[in-house]
């Protein structure tokens, strides 16, 4: 019996060169590439929240990279740019690829376009569509909350007995303490919607 191998229809460029680093806050840039997006071909999507309008919060290098979160009227995302540290890596758009934050690994998808005024980006998205937000400030607060999670390594609670066998045996802790020492996706989300 011949294996059958799934090969995808379509599979995006490999770039073909290293991404143009971003010496400076990138804020202007993204601002300026999203709303020429929204006028050009987003404003008339049924999914769209009018009441939101384009904003790059809260940029900072982090490891040498341009970390921040965007806000458009069809999505809130967190973004990493390269800024010639070491979270950045050259992918190709679709490719997904773990980023290492004080909060935990997050996944991240690579957006790859040369002719673009935004040519290469990474993204983890955070809510699409933004309905649920009524106002832009509304959605601003989430995106620094976001951020705010992001960036604070989460406090990790061990019993007294677990930390004594961790502290015994450092080369294989215990699959608890393990489980407990890397919050989930779903522990970012809750954080950054104010649950524990």
């Amino acid at each position: 019996m011949s294996e059958r191998v799934r090969k995808p229809l379509f599979t995006a460029a490999r770039p073909a060169e290293a991404a143009t680093v971003y010496l400076d806050d990138p804020t202007a840039a993204l601002e300026a590439h999203y709303r020429r997006v929204w006028e050009t071909s987003m404003h008339d999507m049924p999914f769209v929240n009018p009441a939101l309008a384009v904003a790059a919060i809260g940029f900072r290098q982090h490891a040498g990279d341009w970390v921040g979160a965007i806000v458009t009227p069809w999505f809130l995302n967190l973004f990493v740019l390269p800024g010639g540290g070491t979270l950045w890596t050259d992918l190709a758009s679709g490719d997904r690829v773990r980023i290492a934050f004080p909060v935990g690994e997050l996944e991240f998808i690579a957006d790859y376009d040369p002719g673009s005024s935004l040519p290469a980006f990474q993204y983890c998205p955070l809510f699409a569509p933004v309905s649920q937000f009524a106002t832009q400030e509304t959605a601003v607060a989430a995106a620094e909350s976001a951020l705010t999670a992001l960036f604070t390594a989460p406090v990790v609670e061990v019993e007294a007995e677990t930390v004594a066998v961790a502290e015994a045996q450092p080369e294989s802790p215990p699959p608890e303490y393990e489980r407990d020492a890397v919050p989930s996706r779903r522990a970012f989300f809750r954080r950054v919607a104010g649950q524990k």
